[in-house]
C-alpha cells in the first residue's frame, strides 16, 4: 500500500514555498491549514522572512526538524533536490508536490517525475502530485484551493484525477447539501494514483464511516488494482460513482477481426466498471446528483410517490423514472380519499398527488405523512416544491427536512426556485439537508442507483486441454491458420458443422460426398472472406462444387477451401479483443452482417461467470430475436451463455489469444454451432 499513515493523520507539516501572499499557491496552502482542523505542529520555508502568516519560518530545508507531511510549492527543477534532504535527513514520511511543470511538459519534466518516486520509494513514503492542488480530510487541509467544505466522517471520500475540477464538482455538490469526508487530487499520478487511493480505502476499510466514494478519473494506470479493490468495497456496502473522460477514440487501429475494429478502450472501460460494481455517469452534474442520490437512505423498492404543486416537473419526473425500470403507480383511492378531503378543491391524490400552487406546508406534511404510513406499495417519495415568488417557503422547507430525519422512505426533494428560493435553499443546507434543481437529473440518478451493477467474482479454474491447446499455439503469432483455429474451436468444447479442408478437386468432391448437399464453400486465407467474394451458400450439386472450387482457389492469398454442411437459425456473434492492462473484453450480439451494421452488443471482462453471460444476452435490444419472434425459432439464452463461458475458459487456456471472431453462430432450440472464426495471437 502505497499511502502511509503521515499523509492521513500528520503530526507536523511544512509548506516549503510558503508565502504570505493568499493568491499563490504557498500562500494559499498555508493558510489553509493553518485555519483548518489541523491541530499539530505547523511550519513553514521561506528564504526572504523569518515568519509568514504567524507561522515560524525557515530558511531552508536543512533547518527543519524532523516533519511528517510536506507541501511543496517551489519550482520544479528544486524539488529533487529538497525531497531528497527530507526523506533522508527529515525521516519525512509524506509529500504533496503541488508545482507544475512536470511529466506535463515534456520528457526533461519526466525525469524529474522519475526520480521522485524513486527517492519516496526508496524511503517508504507516498507522494501526491505533482501538479496537483492537494488534498483535505478531517485532520487537515492540505490543499490550495477553495471552498474548503466542513468535512464529515460520514460524507462522500471524493478522489479525482485533476484538481480543478475537483473545485468544480465540490462547489456543485456544496451547494446542493452534499457532503465530503477526504478529498484526493492526484494530478500527474507519479506515484499515487487513483487506483492506489482506493485500494488504501479497502485495506482500511473498518476506519472508514463513509460508504460513496466518488471518482473523476482522466486514466487508469492499473486496471486489475482498480477492480479488485472496487469489487471489494462494494462487496462491503460502499457505493461508486465514477466519471472517466477521455472515452472518444481518435483514430482505430488495424485490426484482423470485426471485434478487434469494433471494441474501443472506452468499451473496456465500461466493462472494468460493470464488472466492478461501479455506477458509471458521465459529468459533473450527474456524478453529484448520484452522489447526493446515494447519501439519503437506500430505497427498497421500484415504486415512488411524487408529491408536489407543479404538474408539468412531475410529469417529466414520472417520465424519467419509467424509462428507468422504477414506477409511479396509481394510488388506491380507498387510501387516499381522506387525503383528498384535506387538500383545495382541484388537487389531486392519484399519483403524482399535486396539491396545486396554493398548498400549504401543512398540506404537504399531510402528503408525505400518508406516503409514509399508509401506502404500503410507495417505496421512496420525490417532493417538488418551488416558489411563484409570492411568498417565501421556509415553512414547506422544514417540514420536507423534518420528515427526511422521521421517515423510513427516502424522500427526495427537488427545489426548482434557484433565485427565488436562494435564501431558503441555502438555510436547507446549512441545517444538513440535500436538494436537486432538476427532476429529470435526479429521476436518472435514482434509476442509476437503483439499477446499479453488482460486482461480479470470478475465480480462475483449471482449464481442459490447456496443455493440447498450447502446442497447437506454440511459437504462432499474427492470424492462426484455420486448420488450427478448428482444433483449438474443438478442444474448447464449441460445436461445429461437419466440415473439410480441402485443397483439389477431388478432395472438394469427396468431402460435398461424405457431408451431404446443400453446402457452404468458403475461401481459406483471408480474414474477411465476404468481402472477396469468398463465401458461396447453398451449394447444391457436385458440378456447383467444382465450379465454385476453382473460383474461390483462385482468390489473392487463398489455401484452400473449407466445405460445410449448411445450417440455418438465429446467427450469434461472439468476439474478443485483448486491451492492454484490462486483459480480455469478450463480446456478444446477433451475427453475421448484422453485428457490423446494428452494433447491438454487450461486452464484459474475462473471466466470464455463467450468470454474467446470461446477463449480456439478455441486455441485448435483439433478445427478442434471440427468444424468437414472429413465429421463427429462437435459440436457448442457456446454450450461447454456456458458449460464452468456454471462450472465457479458452482465454483462461490460451492468454496469447489477441483477437477472436466466432461469425456467426448458428443456432435453433438448444443447438448452436460455430460455423466461422478468425484467430489472432
Amino acid at each position: 500500500m502505497k499511502i502511509t499513515k503521515e499523509l492521513i493523520q500528520p503530526k507536523s507539516i511544512v509548506v516549503i514555498g510558503a508565502s504570505n501572499d493568499i493568491e499563490k499557491p504557498g500562500g494559499k496552502a498555508l493558510y489553509n491549514i493553518k485555519n483548518g482542523t489541523f491541530d499539530g505542529d505547523l511550519y513553514a520555508v521561506n528564504p526572504k522572512t523569518p515568519s509568514i502568516q504567524e507561522v515560524d519560518t525557515f530558511k531552508n530545508v536543512e533547518e527543519l526538524p524532523q516533519v511528517d507531511l510536506a507541501l511543496l510549492a517551489i519550482p520544479a527543477k528544486f524539488c529533487t533536490s529538497t525531497i531528497e534532504i527530507l526523506v533522508k535527513e527529515k525521516n519525512t514520511k509524506a509529500i504533496i508536490v503541488l508545482s507544475a511543470g512536470f511529466s506535463e511538459m515534456g520528457e526533461e519534466g519526466k525525469k524529474i517525475e522519475r526520480k521522485m518516486v524513486e527517492l519516496v520509494e526508496e524511503a517508504g513514503a507516498s507522494l501526491i502530485g505533482p501538479n496537483c492542488t492537494g488534498m483535505m480530510n478531517v485532520h487537515h487541509q492540505s490543499n490550495f484551493t477553495t471552498p474548503v467544505p466542513k468535512l464529515t466522517d460520514e460524507g462522500c471520500i471524493f478522489i479525482s484525477s485533476s484538481g480543478a475540477t475537483a473545485v468544480f464538482i465540490m462547489e456543485i455538490g456544496l451547494k446542493m447539501g452534499l457532503d465530503f469526508s477526504s478529498i484526493f487530487s492526484v494530478g500527474n499520478a507519479a506515484h499515487i494514483s487513483v487506483e492506489d487511493v482506493l485500494e488504501y480505502i479497502a485495506e482500511t476499510y473498518e476506519e472508514h464511516k463513509a460508504r460513496t466514494i466518488l471518482l473523476y478519473i482522466e486514466s487508469i494506470n492499473d486496471p486489475q488494482v482498480f477492480l479488485k479493490s472496487a469489487q471489494f468495497l462494494v462487496e462491503k456496502g460502499f457505493k461508486i460513482v465514477a466519471v472517466k473522460s477521455g472515452t472518444s477514440d481518435a483514430g482505430s487501429r488495424a485490426a484482423a477481426s470485426h471485434t478487434g475494429a469494433m471494441l474501443s478502450s472506452d468499451m473496456a472501460v465500461g466493462a472494468l466498471f460493470k464488472k466492478a460494481g461501479v455506477i458509471r455517469v458521465y459529468g459533473r452534474q450527474e456524478l453529484v446528483t448520484v452522489g447526493s442520490v446515494l447519501q439519503h437512505p437506500e430505497l427498497k423498492g421500484k415504486n415512488i410517490a411524487i408529491i408536489t404543486h407543479a404538474g408539468g416537473p412531475a410529469v417529466m419526473l414520472t417520465d424519467a423514472l419509467s424509462e428507468g425500470g422504477l414506477a409511479v403507480p396509481h394510488l388506491p383511492e380507498a387510501k387516499t380519499a381522506h387525503l383528498l378531503e384535506q387538500l383545495f378543491d382541484g388537487s389531486s391524490v392519484s399519483n403524482p398527488i399535486d396539491f396545486l400552487a396554493t398548498g400549504t406546508a401543512s398540506q404537504l406534511e399531510k402528503c408525505i405523512r400518508v406516503c409514509e404510513e399508509d401506502l404500503s406499495m410507495i417505496d421512496g417519495m420525490v417532493v417538488i416544491f418551488g416558489s411563484p415568488g409570492l411568498f417565501a417557503n421556509d415553512e414547506a422547507y422544514e417540514v420536507i427536512r423534518e420528515q427526511q430525519l422521521k421517515c423510513k422512505k427516502p424522500i427526495y426533494a427537488v427545489m426548482p426556485s434557484v433565485i427565488n428560493c436562494e435564501r431558503e435553499m441555502a438555510e436547507f443546507v446549512n441545517k444538513g439537508g440535500a436538494f436537486f434543481d432538476e427532476e429529470v437529473n435526479l429521476g436518472r440518478a435514482m434509476s442509476k442507483v437503483f439499477n446499479r451493477p453488482k460486482p461480479s467474482i470470478s475465480n480462475n479454474i483449471e482449464v481442459k486441454n490447456t496443455s493440447t491447446i498450447q502446442s497447437i499455439l506454440k511459437d504462432k503469432k499474427g492470424l492462426l491458420p484455420v486448420r488450427d483455429a478448428l482444433k483449438v474451436l474443438d478442444l474448447a468444447g464449441i460445436k461445429r458443422p461437419q466440415e473439410r479442408l480441402v485443397y483439389d478437386e477431388s478432395q472438394a468432391e469427396e468431402a460435398a460426398k461424405e457431408i451431404g448437399f446443400p453446402l457452404v464453400m468458403k475461401v481459406v486465407g483471408p480474414a474477411h472472406k465476404s468481402e472477396v467474394g469468398g463465401v458461396i451458400l447453398g451449394v447444391n450439386s457436385m458440378q456447383e462444387v467444382k465450379g465454385n472450387f476453382a473460383k474461390l482457389s483462385a482468390i489473392p492469398d487463398a489455401d484452400g477451401v473449407q466445405i460445410s454442411e449448411m445450417v440455418s437459425g438465429v446467427e450469434i456473434f461472439i468476439g474478443v479483443k485483448k486491451e492492454p492492462g484490462f486483459g480480455h473484453l469478450i463480446t456478444c450480439g446477433l451475427g453475421g452482417i448484422f453485428v457490423e451494421v446494428m452494433k447491438d452488443i454487450q461486452t464484459v471482462l474475462a473471466p466470464v461467470t455463467k450468470k454474467d453471460a446470461l446477463q449480456m444476452v439478455r441486455s441485448l435490444k435483439s433478445y427478442p430475436i434471440i427468444k424468437g419472434i414472429r413465429g421463427k425459432e429462437g435459440v436457448d439464452e442457456d446454450v450461447i451463455a454456456d458458449t460464452i463461458c468456454k471462450v472465457s475458459d479458452l482465454l483462461q487456456a490460451a492468454p496469447q489469444i489477441e483477437e477472436m471472431d466466432i461469425n456467426p453462430l448458428m443456432g435453433r432450440g438448444d443447438h448452436l454451432v460455430a460455423v466461422d472464426i478468425v484467430i489472432t495471437l
